[in-house]
């Protein structure tokens, strides 16, 4: 795993390096996290598709989000495709980073997972939207350069879509979970970054700075539900249609030689 530092985004990392099961390892510049690319600088572009080589956007915002905030610099430059999945239901301008996203649901989301309702959010974006998950991970198939996966704090939509990958690839649970909780490492910065934009600011401080910091506990569990109710990350894609072939292309795409 490797911080890329830019100008206009706190929490961008590349999380080659991370080993998989069988000794491999993930390769650098294959699928890279982050959070809002709204304020990118031009050396921060160039950094990311010069460098980085980064070809394919996911962004899992809502519509709402988009519409504020704006698709990012990245999708100006033709070489670099854009895909949209939203990862909450299309109700309103919920956001991940609000606590409404959190707040609205809670009663439900408590009877899902009464232990961690960070972990039950996880669990509900697989079950509310699960063709925005697999459009996602399908994305991450993308011939040539870096897949690029965002959301607004890089930390709760990104970070399920990538467990999701890793998983599915034999990434080492420690592993995983590693790369989710580094986000803690910046999360002072990533909710300034939030505080400064209309659209997330007069929701950040509703719940302390220490509910937004991600925990190893969260995706150990999360990772515990996709094993019991699915079989694991690899269950819960071929139940939602996606083939062992392309489990095999991603791993193949992500995986060092």
């Amino acid at each position: 795993m490797r911080w890329i530092d830019l100008h206009g985004a706190a929490n961008v990392r590349d999380v080659g390096g991370l080993p998989a099961a069988c000794g491999r390892s993930v390769a650098e510049r294959r699928l890279v996290r982050a959070d809002n690319l709204g304020d990118l600088a031009r050396e921060d572009v160039a950094t990311l598709v010069d460098g980085w080589q980064v070809r394919t956007v996911v962004d899992l915002r809502t519509p709402g989000e988009v519409d504020a905030e704006g698709p990012g610099a990245l999708v100006d430059l033709p070489r670099v495709r854009r895909v949209h999945h939203s990862m909450l239901p299309e109700v309103g301008h919920a956001t991940d980073a609000s606590a409404d996203a959190l707040l609205t649901r809670r009663e439900r989301l408590l009877k899902r997972y009464p232990d961690d309702i960070v972990c039950a959010m996880y669990l509900a974006y697989l079950s509310d939207r699960p063709d925005s998950v697999v459009g996602a991970f399908r994305a991450l198939l993308a011939d040539g350069g870096a897949t690029l996966v965002h959301c607004a704090a890089g930390k709760d939509r990104t970070g399920v879509v990538v467990a999701l990958a890793l998983a599915a690839a034999g990434v080492r649970r420690d592993a995983i979970v590693a790369d989710y909780i580094a986000t803690g490492e910046r999360i002072d910065a990533v909710l300034d970054r939030l505080r400064a934009s209309p659209t997330y600011a007069t929701d950040i401080d509703r719940i302390p700075v220490s509910a937004h910091t991600p925990r190893a506990g969260t995706m150990h569990a999360f990772l515990d539900e996709l094993d019991r109710a699915y079989g694991g990350a690899r269950g819960w894609l071929r139940q939602h249609g996606v083939s062992d072939g392309e489990v095999e292309r991603l791993r193949a795409h992500l995986l060092e030689p």
